[in-house]
Parts: C-alpha cells; sequence; structure tokens
C-alpha cells in the first residue's frame, strides 16, 4: 500500500524505489557508527580509529574481490575512484577525529545535519540530477528540524571555529565522495567499487595504523567493547554499508536518496540507548515525526524536466 501510495503521488519508477530502499538500509548500517566508535574510543585514539577501521574495510575488501575472482585494482577511472577515497577514507574520518579532538560530540553534530542537503548541492551542481523546488523546501526543513534538534540537546556551550571549520569540511568531503562514488556504481558494482577504493587506500591507512599503535596514547588496557566497536565500524560504517549506499543513490538518484541519511540520526539514538542506555527524550520523537515528514515529501518531489 505505502509503495503504491508513493509511486502513484511521486511517480517513482521501480528502479528509484529500489534506491531508496538500498539508501534505507545502508543509513540503518551507518547509525551504527556513533555508538561503535564510542566503544572503540575507550582504548584507542581518535585518529587511530579512524585509520585502523579502514584497514579492516580493507581486509574484508581484499577477502570479498579474491573470492568474486576480481583484481584488486580497479581496471580504469583511477582519478574518480582516488576523489572518492579521499573523501570517504580520510577526508569524513579524519576530520571528524580531528574536530571531536577539540570539542564535544553535539556541536560537531550540528555541523554535520546539513550533509543531506549538501549531497544534493553537489550532485546538482555537477549538472547529473534536476530537482523540483518541493524537493529543496522539503531537505531546507528536514535540515532545519535536524539542527535544531541538534542545538537543543547540546546547547553549543563551545564554539571552537577550527572544530567547526574541520567538521564542516569533513561535511564537504564525504558528501563529495557520495556523489563521485554513485557515479561509479553506473559502471561498477557497489560492492567493487567501495572495495577498490578502501584497497587503494591501504597502504597509507595500514602505514598510519602501524605508527599510530606504538606513538599515540592508549588505555593501560583494551576493553571487549573497544575491539568490537572498531571492529563493527570498519566492516560496517567503512565497508558494507557504502555497498547498498552506493547502489541506492545511483538507483534513486543522489540528491533524493540522500535525503534518507536525515533519518540517521534518530536510527543512531535508538541503537545508543539499546547499546549504551542512554534515554530519549520526547523531543526526539516530535522530531523524528518532523523528520520523516520531511524525507517522505522529499522522496516524493518530482525531477524538474530539463527545458
Amino acid at each position: 500500500m505505502a509503495v503504491t501510495f508513493m509511486r502513484a503521488q511521486g511517480r517513482l519508477t521501480r528502479t528509484q524505489l529500489q534506491g531508496i530502499g538500498f539508501a534505507f538500509i545502508a543509513v540503518f548500517l551507518f547509525s551504527l557508527s556513533l555508538p561503535m566508535t564510542r566503544w572503540a574510543l575507550e582504548s584507542y585514539s581518535p585518529i587511530f580509529t579512524a585509520t585502523g577501521r579502514a584497514v579492516i574495510a580493507a581486509l574484508l575488501a581484499i577477502v570479498f574481490l579474491k573470492i568474486a575472482g576480481q583484481p584488486l585494482l580497479p581496471p580504469g577511472h583511477f582519478k574518480e575512484f582516488t576523489y572518492t577515497l579521499i573523501g570517504a577514507v580520510f577526508g569524513w574520518p579524519v576530520l571528524i577525529a580531528l574536530a571531536l579532538m577539540r570539542t564535544a560530540t553535539a556541536p560537531v553534530a550540528v555541523v554535520a545535519s546539513v550533509m543531506p542537503m549538501v549531497t544534493a548541492v553537489f550532485a546538482v551542481a555537477r549538472g547529473h540530477e534536476r530537482v523540483s523546488r518541493q524537493f529543496w523546501i522539503a531537505t531546507t526543513i528536514g535540515t532545519t528540524i535536524l539542527i535544531l534538534f541538534s542545538v537543543s540537546r547540546s546547547g553549543l556551550n563551545t564554539k571552537d571555529l577550527i572544530a567547526d571549520g574541520l567538521a564542516l569540511g569533513a561535511v564537504f568531503a564525504s558528501s563529495f565522495c557520495y556523489v563521485q562514488g554513485a557515479e561509479l556504481t553506473r559502471i561498477y558494482s557497489g560492492w567493487k567499487v567501495i572495495s577498490w577504493v578502501v584497497v587503494m587506500a591501504l597502504p597509507i591507512t595500514l602505514t598510519a595504523s602501524i605508527v599510530l599503535w606504538f606513538t599515540s596514547e592508549r588505555t593501560s588496557s583494551i576493553t571487549v567493547h573497544a575491539n568490537i566497536g572498531l571492529l563493527v565500524i570498519g566492516a560496517s560504517s567503512m565497508y558494507l554499508g557504502f555497498i547498498p549506499w552506493y547502489r541506492g543513490l545511483s538507483d534513486a538518484g543522489t540528491a533524493r536518496g540522500a535525503q534518507v541519511q536525515q533519518l540517521q540520526v534518530f536510527m543512531t539514538l535508538g541503537w545508543s540507548a539499546l547499546i549504551l542506555g542512554e534515554a530519549i527524550p520526547p523531543s526526539t520523537i516530535l522530531s523524528s515525526i518532523g523528520i520523516v515528514g520531511a524525507v517522505t515529501w522529499a522522496l516524493l518531489s518530482r525531477s524538474r524536466q530539463s527545458s
């Protein structure tokens, strides 16, 4: 019934609906990132957590590529893969880690709230997608709700412009890699794209991880939680989540599919309540309803036709 309604109202194709489903699965996997990162930081430094998870993803990718009989490096489009690599492996994880070293999580979350809109802007600016005025209204409403919700939870007691700049840089890097990765998925399968991306980065991430292991500060004991957290963000947030994500952005359209990520903060809060025992205030439920409405509106908005 819901699928029929969406198709009738927004005239979404079967491919677009399939893409939205893939994007939702990806965001569900991505939503584990924050609580699992908190576990990892019990024993590991932020930068080691960023490089270590990329190493885990690369090792997993090598296994998948070998089983499938695929080469460890892409057969072409090295420039496009390099751009995707910079954003996915280094831009977002490293810049966010540096921001979190200077300030609390909540102010960073406020800046990160604009990522779905920035991704849509990149997708349209590159000339591959055309979206309607309704879409921009819907995504603006959703982004505003996310920002207000994040501000209400944090109070923004810290004002570190460098941290804000690092977080904004992470958002731009991640959004650009989403757009570039989705374009590559039109040529190669999504799992191959992210596999080749993390394998290409392995010489750098492995070297950095080894250096950080011996030079960065760690707690005296490495906890089970820390190991589980690092493994999960390496396997899920850094690798497995990108497989349906790139496919979803390619099928649904990058601008449209990226709006599903507005739901991630509330999925993350759900995991935090379940795993970390954090309380969920009533404002979360109200904000969730608003975001679901805004995302649905954005997904149902019709693409603007070329003149």
